[in-house]
């Protein structure tokens, strides 16, 4: 099930600073946190990552804007864009979608233009590789839509709006949205249909169409949720919320064929109960790394031959429900959203074998439950 408390999700902007020089280089990024607005929160934050040490310093409050659930940003860095996942909008039926521009000096947000989803509790959104237009999943209204984004950074009405076509006795669930290396599909998880969907794109005039390969299909009742291709661009990894299970698919690039190849499970043995959340493959392709609210864990697995993954461990993230997790551009660090105990967790990465090590105290922050590095 989707947890719908005070969700947070970070983002950390492609500038960073350089500090020092030597042994004593750093770089600290700008990570902003989105929320559930309510009683903790009013937004948008922000915090300073140091990636010498690991810390994390709190900036306070950035923007306020509806419950912004999901963040991206601009290559660039000039611009933000959240969802804002809420069930109605200027009195009718949907979420809406934002954009800000980022001040660099100050790191504030300035909102630039807000849209309606085409669909009620927008989760997820992703940017095509021209940055030209922007792909919603709406949750509860089971479509995922499309927004050209200009080169202001406002987003203009929808183009294209897609689903799955569900059958009478499934309810579409869109959970996420990415484009291919090459830029011609859209990939879309919907948790209900059991599907991960396939649309072609059209970058020249911002159209969805549905693809001729039939979609990628996992096994009933599993639910998939998010997904992350391998940098080697033939595997795509999806992660199971219900079934709690990673599937390894084969990706044709040429047609948009996703073919399953085989799962494993993502929680320890003797766990039965809890579901999944985030997915990411390390940038070396060598691990891959998915997260489970029940015994709260991230599970690590490194990537073998033919996409299978085996397992290297369970580790803590030393709080409760982590819905999400990021890995930072350089592969060095991990860091995990504590939903219910409001904090979040910094791990170091082993780069042999792709352990994690807590590194610090935690950090606190209402409700986190995404986190984002951009490259």
């Amino acid at each position: 099930m989707r947890f719908v408390s005070y969700l947070v999700t970070a983002i950390a902007i492609t500038a960073a600073i350089e500090i020092g020089t030597g042994a004593d280089r750093r770089i600290e990024r700008v990570v902003y946190v989105g929320t559930y607005t309510g009683e903790a929160s009013k937004g948008i934050y922000a915090f300073t990552f140091d990636d010498r040490s690991g810390g994390l310093t709190p900036l306070g409050l950035v923007a306020e804007t509806p419950s912004p659930s999901f963040l991206t940003a601009s290559a660039d860095g000039k611009f933000l864009f959240a969802v804002n996942e809420l069930s109605t909008f200027r009195g009718a039926p949907g979420g809406s979608v934002s954009s800000f521009a980022i001040d660099p000096a100050t790191g504030k947000l300035t909102e630039l233009s807000v849209q309606p989803s085409q669909g009620a509790g927008p989760c997820h959104l992703g940017l095509d590789r021209t940055e030209r237009f922007r792909a919603v999943a709406n949750y509860s209204g089971g479509n995922f839509a499309l927004f050209p984004v200009g080169s202001d950074g406002r987003l203009r009405p929808a183009t294209s709006v897609v689903d799955g076509k569900a059958q009478a006795s499934t309810k579409p669930l869109g959970h996420m949205v990415g484009f291919d290396a090459d830029n011609k599909f859209l990939i879309a998880a919907d948790k209900g249909l059991d599907r991960v969907l396939v649309f072609r794109f059209d970058a020249s005039n911002g159209s969805l169409t549905a693809n001729q390969s039939p979609a990628g299909v996992v096994a009933p009742g599993s639910g998939p949720r998010h997904f992350a291709f391998h940098p080697n661009g033939t595997w795509l990894f999806t992660i199971n919320e219900l079934s709690a299970t990673i599937t390894t698919f084969s990706w044709d690039a040429k047609s948009g064929r996703l073919t399953a190849m085989g799962s494993v499970p993502t929680r320890p043995t003797g766990v039965d109960t809890g579901t999944t959340a985030e997915i990411a493959v390390h940038p070396n392709g060598r691990f891959d790394y998915g997260s489970n609210r029940g015994d709260d864990s991230v599970a690590v697995f490194t990537v073998g031959a033919g996409g299978v993954l085996t397992l290297v461990e369970h580790e803590s993230t030393r709080g409760q429900t982590p819905r999400n997790f990021a890995l930072d551009p350089s592969g060095r660090w991990l860091i995990a959203a504590n939903q219910q105990s409001n904090t979040l967790a910094v791990f170091s990465i082993d780069q042999t074998s792709g352990a994690l090590a807590p590194v610090g105290p935690l950090t606190s922050v209402g409700s986190p439950v995404s986190i984002l590095f951009t490259r």
